[in-house]
Formats: C-alpha cells, sequence, structure tokens
C-alpha cells in the first residue's frame, strides 16, 4: 500500500512535513504553533524518530513529564512538553537557547519548575533523566531534583554533581563527575536498589543498598533543585533534554536521545 505522506511504506523515513506518528505530529504541532513558524524536514524526523523508538522500547508509557530543550526555533517552542505539564521558565532570556545544544543555566537565577510533583510516581516505581550538552562549571550543584531532609528521614531524588544519584533515598550512587556530558539517568524499580548510568554510558551501576525512605511532594526542579521547597545549588550547565516518570530501561532511553541530539546538529543549519 501507498502512503501519500512517504510512498512505499517503509521502516526508513524521507523528508516530509507531517510525520505519521500521532504523538509526535501532536508535539511538533505545539512546538511550530509556540515558534511561529515551521520546523525543518529533518528536525520533525527526528523527532518522530525519537518518539517511534521509545515506543518500540518500551519507554514511552514510563515517560510522564518532558522536554526536548532543543530542536525548536525559539525558548518558548523548546519549553513546549513532549509530555506532561509544561515547565514554568524562572529568568530565561532567548539568549539562553541554542537549538543545537539546549538551554543554558547560570548558577544564580534561573531554573525551570517541571510542574511534576517528586511524588507523582510509585515510591519505588520511578525515574530521572537528562542530557547534558555542556557540564556545569560549578561544583556542588544539581541539575535536576527535589530534596526533602525536614522532617527526617530525608528523601533525594536528584543528579546532581556532589551527591551523584539519589532516587527516593537518603543515600547516593558514586559522585558524578561534572565534566562529563551525554546522558544521565537514575531508574528505580525496587524498594531496595536503584540503577544509575552516567556519561552515555560510561559508568553504570546498580546501588543494592539504597532502601527508599519515602517521597516527596514539592515540585522537581531542573538546573536546581527543590529542597524543602525553595530552589538550590543551581547549576550553570546546558541541557538539552529531561525526563521525568516511572521506571525504564536507562541504556535503551540513553540510545534514543543521543540519537536524537546526533540528528537535531545535522538537521539544523
Amino acid at each position: 500500500m501507498l502512503s501519500p505522506l512517504y510512498g512505499q511504506l517503509s521502516p526508513l523515513r524521507i523528508p516530509t512535513s507531517i510525520p505519521l506518528d500521532e504523538s509526535a505530529l501532536a508535539y511538533i504541532t505545539a512546538v511550530e504553533a509556540a515558534d511561529g513558524a515551521a520546523l525543518e524536514d529533518g528536525v520533525k524526523i527526528a523527532i518522530e524518530n525519537f518518539v517511534i523508538g521509545c515506543k518500540a522500547d518500551g519507554t514511552w508509557s514510563a515517560i510522564k513529564a518532558s522536554c526536548i530543550l532543543a530542536g525548536a526555533r525559539t525558548l518558548s517552542g523548546a519549553l513546549v512538553p513532549l509530555v506532561g505539564a509544561a515547565p514554568t521558565s524562572i529568568n530565561f532570556v532567548s539568549g539562553d537557547y541554542n537549538r543545537k545544544t539546549g538551554l543554558v543555566g547560570n548558577s544564580t537565577t534561573k531554573y525551570l519548575n517541571s510542574n511534576r510533583a517528586a511524588d507523582a510516581d510509585p515510591q519505588n516505581n520511578a525515574s530521572l533523566a537528562i542530557w547534558v550538552s555542556t557540564p556545569s562549571t560549578a561544583s556542588n550543584i544539581y541539575y535536576l531534583g527535589a530534596v526533602k531532609s525536614t522532617p527526617t528521614p530525608t528523601v533525594s531524588s536528584v543528579i546532581s554533581t556532589n551527591i551523584g544519584f539519589s532516587l527516593r533515598a537518603n543515600t547516593s550512587a558514586p559522585n558524578a563527575n561534572r565534566a562529563n556530558s551525554g546522558f544521565a539517568g537514575v531508574s528505580r524499580t525496587s524498594s531496595s536498589a536503584y540503577n544509575w548510568r552516567w556519561a552515555s554510558g560510561a559508568y553504570t551501576g546498580s546501588l543494592t543498598s539504597s532502601n527508599s525512605t519515602g517521597t516527596y511532594n514539592g515540585n522537581i526542579f531542573v538546573y536546581g533543585a527543590n529542597l524543602n521547597g525553595a530552589i538550590a545549588n543551581r547549576s550553570n550547565g546546558r541541557l538539552s533534554f529531561y525526563s521525568i516518570g516511572e521506571s525504564l530501561n536507562l541504556a535503551l532511553l540513553d540510545t534514543r536521545v543521543s540519537n536524537l541530539m546526533t540528528a537535531l546538529a545535522t538537521a539544523i543549519p
């Protein structure tokens, strides 16, 4: 059968102004409305292939809040949610945004409120992930997360340079090297352990001695962390993707985000 969009149906995509996948189409339409202009065909294909790939991998349904902080023509377009609620931008301006490499923080005044509560996903079924285009030059910062330290017990769900990774726990995986770029993620599937992945697979592991200590009802922040209701330890790194949701296969998501960023860099003039 012939498709009016692609010709003979095939897993290979050729340039078109309209993607086939319903989720990708809805996202692209919203981004173009926010941008006030159409995206390049190559950008659309990159986004569609990412969505289709995540669905094939079984990770798409686990993503509950996410932004591709690259690809769009404007900052407004970049803040259109791929999934879930739109983030609230605090002090970001258009000059902070680069279509190929994403949105950069400043360690002092800027952050995103994801508008996704840290307890929105089950205590032992959760994940966080980001793509770091340019690592933070400041130490002891959070790339994203939420932390409740009062009253005890401490509940930490973060990706950071000072404590590494923590998810629904008061313990942390090995310290993350702030000089690393690429994918970073953490996923919990049980009450006693969680998996982590850093620098696009250069460092991976499972923290098997980390019992979940509860959840925190504050929203997860990006370019910093929600510490007992206030922004803390802001990052000056540049991010081009984040996701929040239920547990998922970090290696599979890493591959899809990596392919997306490579495709966007190629498609954008």
